[in-house]
């Protein structure tokens, strides 16, 4: 009730006003049942204005550092990351990364839409990189279809490291349903894991057209504050 009072009440109409977003292929997401939708992900505001051109409710996976954050801000973003319905979840590997696969799984078993992004993190220049794993092998054990979304023009919304948003207008793109039914039962070989992962960030791509680096953004994001510090 609370994320349909902010949606359709409160942000809704002065996000479209402002941010004039736009969405292509709306029809290729399902009307029911459970679904994963992979994003390419450009910046902070893709959470906000992906669930905000779909029509049923989309729970992302939210880094915990969004639930923890100090000050106004911080509880701004709390507040609008619960009351969306979005879950917590500890990037630091390990335990943490089983704890978000059950996470995502739960979601899933209860037949809703879960957003995810393939990439792990934020692109730090708005190029496109490798897909992590963990999206794969949670597509095969839930047994649910894959929808590629891109996200468009949002990073001159809010780039990496920018602390308030600018006025431009954004857009999402849809393609067509991913069905990794073939590989039922192989979630835990890891050419397939890599196989599934591959074709998911290739339709996105296909959709975003950005340029693709084959290795994972948080290689070069690592690489890129160490030359900073």
């Amino acid at each position: 009730m609370i994320y349909l009072f902010l949606k359709n009440i409160v942000l809704g109409p002065i996000l479209s006003i402002l941010f004039r977003p736009w969405i292509r292929g709306s029809e290729h997401i399902p009307k029911k049942g459970a679904a994963v939708l992979a994003s390419n992900h450009l910046s902070f505001v893709d959470s906000i204005f992906l669930p905000l051109k779909v029509r049923r409710p989309v729970t992302f996976l939210a880094k915990s550092d969004y639930f923890t954050g100090k000050g106004m801000k911080g509880a701004l973003i709390r507040w609008f990351f619960k009351a969306t319905g979005q879950l917590p979840i500890d990037r630091s590997g390990g335990k943490a990364s089983e704890d978000s696969l059950n996470t995502g799984l739960g979601v899933l078993e209860r037949g809703l839409l879960l957003g995810i992004y393939p990439e792990g993190t934020r692109s730090p220049d708005g190029k496109l990189y490798r897909g992590r794993t963990g999206i794969a092998r949670m597509v095969l054990e839930a047994k649910v279809p894959v929808v590629p979304v891109a996200m468009i023009d949002t990073e001159k919304v809010q780039p990496l490291g920018q602390k308030y948003p600018k006025i431009h207008r954004v857009g999402v793109r849809v393609g067509e349903q991913l069905d990794f039914s073939r590989f039922a039962g192989m979630e835990g070989e890891r050419v397939v894991l890599r196989a599934v992962a591959d074709q998911i960030i290739y339709n996105i791509k296909k959709l975003s057209n950005q340029q693709y680096e084959d290795v994972y953004a948080s290689t070069i994001r690592n690489r890129l504050a160490r030359a900073e510090g």
